[in-house]
C-alpha cells in the first residue's frame, strides 16, 4: 500500500533528523487540492523536542531528499505552516503500483500474519416465532464481520444460537398438552415410539406462542404450567423433549428459508438446549470456587467489578422454581465453546439492549476461570432500524413486521422498478436489487446507530444507496463484455489521463487499510463508504473518457485493465456486505 511505502520512508527520515519514528504517521490528505498525502507529526514532536514545527518538518524533508531513488516516488513535498508536511507521488510511481494490483487477485490485502480462532454468535432468532425485523440487523452485521474476517485469514465459526431451550418453549408445550388431548407426548406411561409427523405446523407454532404469552400474563395457572413444563423439558422428559424436538425441526427449516434469502448462513446451528448438558459442570464448577449462593430461593453469583466500573447485580443461575435463564445457558454455552473449539476469540452481535447482561456474563467467567483472560470476549451491540416516525419499524396497523414481509416488500418495490425492462430475468434481478437496497440501508449505518428505515430513499438508482452500486458496477462489467466482444485485450495500466483517473487510482490503494480499520472498529459502514466513493469516482470516469469509442488502442487496453481491477475491489467488497451482483440491470 503506497501509504505503508510512505511511513516507512517518513519514519526513516525522522529517525535520521534525530528524531522518534512514531512522529512519521503518513494519512490520506484531507485537503486532496493541496496534496496527496500529508504527515503531521512535526506539530507533536515539537512539544518534545522544543523546536518550531517547520523546522522538524523541514529537517525531515532536508533528509527525506537526500535518499537514493526519492525522486523517482515523490514529485512534491513540502512544509506548510505550522509544520505540516504535504505529499504529492510521482504518476508514474502511482502507475506502477496499479499494475502490481492488478497482477493480485487480492489487491493488496495481505493475509494477517498471526490469524486467530474466531467463534461468531449472530442471529439468535427463537424457535416457534417467525423471524421478524428484529433479527435483521444481527444477522447481516454478523454475516457481513464473518466474511470481513475470513477474508483477512482468520479462522471463523459461525453460530446462530437458537433460543430453543426457555420458559417460551415451555409455554409452547404446556399450550399443545391443552390443545391437543390424547398424544402420547403428555402420558407418563407411553412406552413405544412417538409420532414421526408434528401434531401442528409452522402456522400452528406461529399463532400459538402470541396466544399462550399473552394468556400467560393474565392467568397465573397458565404461567404456572408453563413453567413446570419448563422445568420437565429442562430436566429431561422424553415426552416433552420428542414433542420440543416437532418444534424445533418445523421452525428450523423456515429460519433457514429466510436467512437463505438474507444471503446469510452459518456453520452451526446450534441452540442453548445444545450446552444445557454443560449447565450442571459450569454450577458446579462456580461451587468449587465457592461463589454460589442463596438468595430468596434462587442460587446466584455476585460479578465482582473495580472501582471504576459500574457495579453489577448479582448472575442468577437458577430461579426459584429451579428452572435455568439466559444468563446460566450463556456461561455453559461459553464452557461448551472452550471445551470444543478453543477459539482465541468470541464475538457476539446482539443488539445493544443486551449490554448488561454480556457484562454479567463476561465477567463471571473470566473472574471464575470458564474462560482464560487471553480469551477475548466481546459484545458488538447495534442500535435499532426505526420507521420514518422514528420509532421501531412497524406495520401500518402497528404490529411487528415479519423479516420474510420485509423482504418481500423491498424485492417488489425493486421489481416495480424493473418491470418494463423486457430483457431482464425480472424476479431473479429484483431478488438481487431488493437485497442490495436492503443490506446497504442497514450496513452503511455505523452499528450502534439507530437508523431510519426509508425505502423509497434506499431503492433509488441515485445517491448512497444498494442499487447505485449495482448499477456502477453492472455498467462496468458490461464495458468490458463489449471491449472482450469487440477482440480487445487489456495491457498494463498507463498514466491517468484525468484527475478522476488518478483519484481512482488512489482510491483502490486504499482497499487493504480500509478492510483493516472495518475489522478492528468491527464496522462493515466503513466497507460501505469505501464502496459508495469508488462507485461515484466509477461513474465521473465513464462521463470524462469514452472507453468503448476510444481511437488510442494502448488508452483503450488500459483502461480496460483499470476497468476490470476496479471490478474486482467491488467483488470483494460486496462479498463482504453480502451482496449479490446481478448480470444486467
Amino acid at each position: 500500500m503506497l501509504t505503508d511505502i510512505l511511513c516507512d520512508l517518513i519514519k526513516q527520515a525522522f529517525i535520521q533528523s534525530g528524531y522518534d519514528a512514531k512522529y512519521g504517521n503518513i494519512v490520506r490528505s484531507q485537503r486532496p487540492d493541496l496534496c496527496q498525502f500529508q504527515c503531521n507529526g512535526a506539530m507533536s514532536a515539537s512539544k518534545e523536542y522544543k523546536k518550531a514545527p517547520f523546522m522538524i518538518s523541514d529537517e525531515v524533508i532536508a533528509t527525506l531528499k537526500s535518499f537514493e531513488g526519492i525522486h523517482d516516488i515523490i514529485e512534491v513535498i513540502e512544509t506548510v505552516k505550522p509544520g505540516f508536511i504535504n505529499i504529492t507521488l510521482k504518476d508514474s510511481y502511482i502507475t506502477n503500483h496499479m499494475n502490481k494490483l492488478a497482477g493480485d487477485s487480492r489487491v493488496g490485502c495481505m493475509l494477517i500474519e498471526n490469524p486467530s480462532k474466531i467463534i461468531m454468535d449472530y442471529g439468535g432468532p427463537n424457535i416457534a416465532k417467525p423471524l421478524h425485523v428484529g433479527h435483521l440487523r444481527s444477522a447481516i452485521i454478523g454475516e457481513s464481520l464473518k466474511r470481513l474476517m475470513r477474508f483477512l485469514g482468520h479462522e471463523v465459526i459461525a453460530d446462530t444460537h437458537l433460543g430453543d431451550w426457555g420458559l417460551q418453549m415451555g409455554m409452547i408445550l404446556s399450550e399443545c398438552e391443552r390443545r391437543y388431548t390424547g398424544l402420547p407426548y403428555f402420558d407418563e406411561t407411553f412406552i413405544g415410539e412417538y409420532p414421526t409427523e408434528p401434531p401442528f405446523s409452522l402456522d400452528d407454532l406461529g399463532q400459538i406462542y402470541p396466544y399462550v404469552s399473552k394468556l400467560s400474563k393474565e392467568d397465573e395457572t397458565v404461567l404456572a404450567a408453563a413453567k413446570e413444563a419448563t422445568f420437565k423439558l429442562q430436566n429431561g422428559d422424553k415426552g416433552y423433549l420428542a414433542l420440543w424436538q416437532h418444534i424445533v425441526d418445523v421452525s428450523l427449516n423456515d429460519i433457514k428459508i429466510n436467512y437463505e434469502r438474507l444471503n446469510v448462513d452459518f456453520d452451526l446451528w446450534y441452540g442453548e438446549s445444545h450446552s444445557n448438558p454443560f449447565v450442571n459442570k459450569v454450577v458446579a464448577h462456580l461451587e468449587d470456587k465457592g461463589v454460589v449462593y442463596e438468595s430468596e430461593g434462587a442460587l446466584v453469583v455476585d460479578i465482582l467489578t473495580s472501582e471504576e466500573e459500574q457495579g453489577l447485580p448479582p448472575l442468577l443461575l437458577y430461579k426459584t422454581d429451579g428452572s435455568i435463564l439466559y444468563t446460566t445457558t450463556d456461561l455453559a454455552t461459553l464452557y461448551q465453546r472452550m471445551e470444543d473449539f478453543h477459539p482465541d476469540n468470541i464475538l457476539y452481535v446482539v443488539d445493544n439492549r443486551q449490554s448488561t447482561h454480556f457484562k454479567q456474563v463476561f465477567q463471571c467467567a473470566y473472574q471464575n476461570g470458564l474462560v482464560p483472560k487471553e480469551t477475548c470476549l466481546e459484545h458488538i451491540g447495534f442500535g435499532t432500524m426505526n420507521g420514518k416516525d422514528g420509532k421501531p419499524f412497524k406495520t401500518r396497523d402497528g404490529g411487528t413486521i415479519k423479516l420474510s414481509e420485509l423482504i418481500d416488500m423491498v424485492e417488489a418495490n425493486a421489481r416495480e422498478k424493473i418491470r418494463d425492462k423486457e430483457d431482464l430475468d425480472v424476479h431473479a434481478i429484483s431478488k438481487q436489487i431488493g437485497l442490495a437496497t436492503l443490506k446497504f440501508a442497514d450496513l452503511s449505518n455505523f452499528r450502534t446507530k439507530d437508523y431510519i428505515f426509508d425505502l423509497e430513499k434506499f431503492s433509488s438508482f441515485e445517491g448512497k444507496t444498494g442499487p447505485y452500486l449495482l448499477y456502477s458496477y453492472v455498467r462496468l462489467k458490461n464495458i468490458v463484455k463489449k471491449l472482450q466482444e469487440l477482440g480487445i485485450t487489456p495491457s498494463n495500466i498507463t498514466l491517468p489521463a484525468s484527475d478522476v483517473e488518478r483519484n481512482i487510482f488512489l482510491k483502490l490503494n486504499e482497499l487493504p487499510e480500509v478492510l483493516t480499520l472495518a475489522a478492528k472498529d468491527r464496522a462493515p459502514s466503513i466497507v460501505c463508504e469505501y464502496v459508495y466513493e469508488l462507485s461515484t469516482l466509477v461513474n465521473a470516469f465513464y462521463h470524462t473518457h469514452h472507453i468503448i469509442n476510444q481511437t488510442d488502442a494502448l488508452q483503450q487496453k488500459s483502461w480496460m485493465a483499470l476497468c476490470q481491477l476496479i471490478i474486482n475491489v467491488m467483488d470483494i467488497c460486496l462479498d463482504i456486505l453480502g451482496i449479490e451482483v446481478p448480470e444486467k440491470m
